[in-house]
C-alpha cells in the first residue's frame, strides 16, 4: 500500500504527499513513513495503531483502556437504578459470566450469523463497548444483556460477538494483518503475553486478544514490527479518544515536534466521525501545517478547540 501511494505522487507529479490515516491506516502510514520519510508534507494519524512498537505493546494499552472504560460503566451502574445489575457488584457479575462460558459456552443464534455459542472470549472481546451511548442506552442494553447471559439467555450479546467473529476471521483480514506481524512467537510468548494482560485488564485480559488467529500463518511476515527512523519526517498530528490516545500518542511522540489531541470521551476515529474540535485542528494543520499546543484537549459537545 505504502508502495502504491508513492506510485499515486509520482503519477499526480507532486513533491510530497499530505496524509489522512485512521485506525488500521495507520499501518500503512508507518510504512510510508519507513520508505519515503522526504516525501511527506503533513501526516493526521486519528485513532491509528502504532504497528512499530509491536502488537504486544498495543494488546496492552487497549486492554488498560477497556478495563478504564469498564470502570466508568460499574461506577455508572451502581448509581442508577435503571442499570440491570444496580445494586450488585457488576464486576464481579461480568467476571463469573465469562468464566462460566469458557467452561460451558451459551448456545444463541443470530439472524445475520446464524447459530453459534458464546464463549467468555467471545464476550470479553466483543461485548462491552466503552462508550455508553445517547442516555446511556448501550450501557443499558449492556447490563440487560449480561443479566439475561447469567440466566443462560445470550441473545442479548449473539449478533455482536458472532458478528465480529465472522469478519475478524475472514481470509481477508487474517491475510492483512497477519503479514504486518500480529501474531505469537510461539506458546511460551502467548502465555506469557495473557498472563500479564490478566494483571493489567482483569475483566478483560483473560481474553489474550484476537491475535492467536494468527498462530500458524503460512506466509512469511513482510512487515515486521520494528522501531521506526524518524530521520527526514516533518511533525505530525495525532488524534485520539479515551480508547484511541494511547495508541496513536505512543507513535506521534517519537517524531520531534509533533504532537496528539485528546479527546476526553469514547468512541473510535474523531474526524471521520464528525468531532468538530478534531476537525478544526486538522484541517488547520493539514491546510498551513499549523500544529496545536501540546497537551491540547477536546471535550464532549465542545465546538472551539
Amino acid at each position: 500500500m505504502a508502495q502504491d501511494m508513492e506510485a499515486i505522487r509520482t503519477a499526480l507529479g507532486e513533491q510530497r504527499l499530505s496524509f489522512m490515516a485512521n485506525s488500521y491506516g495507520g499501518v500503512p502510514a508507518a510504512a510510508y513513513m519507513r520508505l519515503f520519510p522526504r516525501r511527506i508534507r503533513a501526516m493526521y494519524l486519528d485513532g491509528a495503531i502504532n504497528q512499530p512498537a509491536g502488537w504486544t505493546s498495543q494488546f496492552f494499552l487497549a486492554a488498560r483502556a477497556q478495563e478504564q472504560g469498564f470502570g466508568r460503566f460499574t461506577t455508572w451502574c451502581a448509581a442508577t437504578t435503571a442499570c440491570a445489575l444496580h445494586g450488585e457488584d457488576a464486576g464481579k457479575v461480568w467476571r463469573g459470566l465469562t468464566r462460566r462460558a469458557d467452561r460451558t459456552p451459551i448456545p444463541v443464534t443470530s439472524a445475520e450469523s446464524g447459530k453459534g455459542k458464546l464463549t467468555g472470549s467471545y464476550l470479553r472481546w466483543y461485548g462491552f463497548i466503552a462508550d455508553p451511548g445517547p442516555g446511556h442506552t448501550r450501557w443499558l442494553a449492556f447490563a440487560d444483556a449480561v443479566d439475561k447471559a447469567r440466566h443462560g439467555d445470550g441473545s442479548g450479546f449473539a449478533e455482536v460477538a458472532l458478528g465480529n467473529i465472522r469478519i475478524w476471521t475472514m481470509p481477508l483480514v487474517l491475510g492483512m494483518t497477519c503479514a504486518d506481524d500480529r501474531g505469537y512467537t510461539g506458546y511460551a510468548h502467548y502465555e506469557k503475553v495473557r498472563r500479564q494482560a490478566r494483571k493489567i485488564s482483569p475483566n478483560f485480559g483473560g481474553a489474550a486478544f484476537d491475535a492467536l488467529a494468527c498462530s500458524g500463518w503460512p506466509l512469511p511476515v513482510t512487515n515486521p514490527s520494528r522501531p521506526l527512523p524518524v530521520d527526514g519526517l516533518p511533525p505530525v498530528l495525532g488524534a485520539g479518544t479515551w480508547g484511541d490516545h494511547p495508541w496513536t500518542d505512543s507513535l506521534v511522540r517519537h517524531i520531534p515536534g509533533s504532537t496528539t489531541i485528546r479527546y476526553e470521551g469514547p468512541g473510535h476515529v474523531l474526524y471521520l466521525t464528525g468531532n468538530k474540535c478534531a476537525i478544526k485542528h486538522a484541517t488547520r494543520y493539514l491546510t498551513d501545517l499549523t500544529l496545536p499546543p501540546a497537551g491540547t484537549v477536546c471535550l464532549p459537545g465542545q465546538e472551539q478547540g
